[in-house]
C-alpha cells in the first residue's frame, strides 16, 4: 500500500521520518483505505517512571483529498515525583507550524525547528532499534 504524506511547507520532517510511518503501517498490516484519519502509537513495552526507557509517541494523520497530512507529533514522559503522570513533553502542531515543549511553552520559529530536527532524528534512530511496538487505529 503506498501512503502519500504531504508536507507542509516551511515546516517539513526528512525523508527518513516519513520512511519510519509508511513503514509502521505497512508492517502492520493495516490498511487505511477508507480511513479519514490515521494515529499510530510508539510505545516502548518496558518504559516506566523507575525504569525509564524509550518515551511513547503519538502521530496523527488525516486524509486530505489523494494524499494524508501529518496533524500532530507528540512524545510523552513520565513527570512528577510520587505519582508521576505520562504527559506530553514535546507537542509538534503542524496546523499552525509550532513546536511545545512542557518546560518553556511554545518555541520561536527558530528553536521549534531546531527541536523538531533534533526530536526526529533521535526517533527514527530509535525506531530503528526495534524499541518500539506500533499500534495502528483508524477513524
Amino acid at each position: 500500500m503506498a501512503l502519500k504524506i504531504e508536507q507542509i511547507s516551511g515546516f517539513k520532517v526528512p525523508d527518513s521520518f516519513i520512511g519510519v510511518i509508511v513503514s509502521a503501517v505497512t508492517n502492520g498490516g493495516d490498511s487505511v483505505g477508507a480511513a479519514k484519519a490515521v494515529t499510530l502509537n510508539f510505545r516502548d513495552p518496558d518504559y516506566s517512571p523507575e525504569a525509564g526507557g524509550f518515551h511513547p509517541v503519538e502521530v496523527r494523520l488525516e486524509k486530505q483529498a489523494t494524499s494524508w497530512q501529518l496533524v500532530y507529533i507528540t512524545d510523552f514522559s513520565y513527570q512528577g515525583r510520587h505519582t508521576p503522570e505520562l504527559i506530553k513533553e514535546i507537542d509538534v502542531c503542524f496546523s499552525i507550524k509550532q513546536v511545545y515543549h512542557f518546560l518553556a511553552g511554545w518555541l520561536n520559529a527558530r528553536e521549534g525547528k531546531e527541536l523538531l530536527a533534533l526530536f526526529i532524528s533521535n526517533f527514527v534512530e530509535y525506531y530503528n532499534t526495534g524499541c518500539y511496538q506500533v499500534t495502528i487505529t483508524t477513524e
